[in-house]
Order: structure tokens, then sequence, then C-alpha cells
């Protein structure tokens, strides 16, 4: 009983936030857009959809992501790496921009 009820409890928060989304969208929208651009006001309907264009296009439905779950993939995956495999990847991301260059050998000189 308490699963069923905590899942419509979900429900109707996902419900709610979904209208008040819509609804901000649709004044952000209605607010900026015809002044900047000069196009056309758009219905709450529209702008709940996208609301749900711009989560398909370019967000994720699940909160892993923004909750610390791809930078403890990246954590993890760096962990498993050798030594060897951790310079060849900062040589790949990184080059050399933001290295402290190294003394010479023979000088003892950067350069």
């Amino acid at each position: 009983m308490k699963r069923i009820l905590k899942f419509a409890m979900i429900a109707v928060l996902c419900v709610i936030a979904l209208a008040l989304f819509g609804l901000v969208v649709m004044e952000l929208w209605n607010w900026l857009t015809p002044a900047l651009f000069g196009w056309r006001r758009i219905t709450y309907w529209q702008g709940v959809g996208v609301i749900i264009l711009t989560r398909i296009l370019f967000g994720r439905w699940g909160a892993s992501a923004g909750r610390g779950g791809r930078r403890r993939q990246i954590r993890e995956r760096w962990e498993e790496m050798t030594p060897e495999e951790r310079e060849k990847f900062r040589q790949g991301i990184c080059g050399s921009w933001g290295r402290v260059a190294r003394p010479d050998s023979e000088t003892g000189t950067s350069s």
C-alpha cells in the first residue's frame, strides 16, 4: 500500500512540475521571443511541447547525470587506468596546453 501511495505522489508531483514548467516556458517565450526575434506567441500546450522536445533532444529523463552519476563513471574509469593510459589520455585531451615546461636536461632551463 505504501508503495502505491508513494508512486501516486510522485506521479502527481511530476504532473504539477510539468504544468508549472509549461507555464514558465510559455511566459518566458511570450515575453522574450516576440520582442527579440519577432516570433509568434505560443500557447500553454506548445510550451509543454517545447519542454518535451528539449528533453528529447538535449536532456536525459533520469536524474543520475545531475547528481554526479556521470562524474562517478569518469572517476571509476580513471581509477582503472594504468599510469601509462592516464598519460596517453592527458596527451590526447590536453596536448601540451596548460602544462608547465620541463627543464632541458643539458641547460637546466625551461624551454
